[in-house]
């Protein structure tokens, strides 16, 4: 049997990832210095994960971050008592995560791993993701989307920043089509997603529970905040 030869959905994906760029080495390349002035290289965890915090609406239990980076929502999370699983595809990025942890003195289970493929059931209360979606390719965002539900407890709790369309921290749009990706094999530094093109492909899995830009924040709030992203918190169906 031919090694390329088509046989299940899985196959299709698989051949759709090998046309796109390859994540781990452009991730571990980016995260390599640290120096660099990127935004989300502070240690400040997101504003609205802080608000979402001391409103109430999140009250403890089990965390899983999807595309954690260097570790500082997961690490907020810990210091909160949440008990806490995080993940990204940069080895980089969690050899960094531990150091931060490590230096808090907070215990986090960090590992590399891929987001595709993930199987967990109904074992977490929160499921957070700071940028991880607005990077992947769109052949890879339904089963994203439906490993996050299998994930998530019952009334269980989905966080979540992207880009919002218009505009990103270099001031070009990402507003293309999932179309236009693939024509152009490129995301262009990722996807802008609107409040309406999220409720449209989670909407059946997810009650929205708010929406907004997120909080544009200094180094004296402590929290981080910009106002290429949106912020939004949902609650898993069912």
């Amino acid at each position: 049997m031919s090694a390329e030869m088509i046989c299940s959905s899985e196959d299709v994906l698989l051949m759709l990832d090998s046309l796109m760029r390859e994540p781990a080495p452009f991730w571990d390349r980016f995260y390599q210095d640290r120096a660099k002035k990127i935004p989300f290289f502070v240690e400040h965890p997101d504003e609205n994960l802080v608000a979402y915090a001391e409103s109430g609406r999140l009250k403890g239990g089990r965390m899983l971050e999807l595309g954690c980076g260097p570790g500082r929502n997961a690490i907020y999370a810990a210091l909160r008592g949440y008990e806490v699983d995080a993940v990204d595809i940069s080895e980089e990025a969690i050899a960094w995560a531990k150091e931060r942890a490590a230096e808090r003195q907070v215990r986090i289970r960090f590992e590399c791993k891929s987001v595709y493929g993930m199987q967990v059931e109904e074992v977490y209360d929160l499921v957070y993701d700071s940028g991880c979606l607005h990077h992947l390719w769109p052949h890879r965002r339904v089963g994203y989307i439906e490993m996050i539900r299998q994930a998530l407890k019952p009334q269980g709790y989905f966080g979540l920043t992207c880009f919002a369309p218009g505009f990103t921290e270099m001031g070009g749009a990402l507003d293309h089509s999932d179309w236009e990706v693939y024509r152009e094999r490129s995301m262009k530094g990722g996807q802008a997603y609107s409040r309406e093109k999220l409720l449209q492909i989670m909407g059946d899995a997810f009650e929205l529970v708010e929406f907004r830009a997120m909080k544009e924040c200094d180094g004296a709030e402590r929290m981080f905040g910009v106002p290429f992203l949106s912020a939004s918190l949902w609650r898993k169906r069912g």
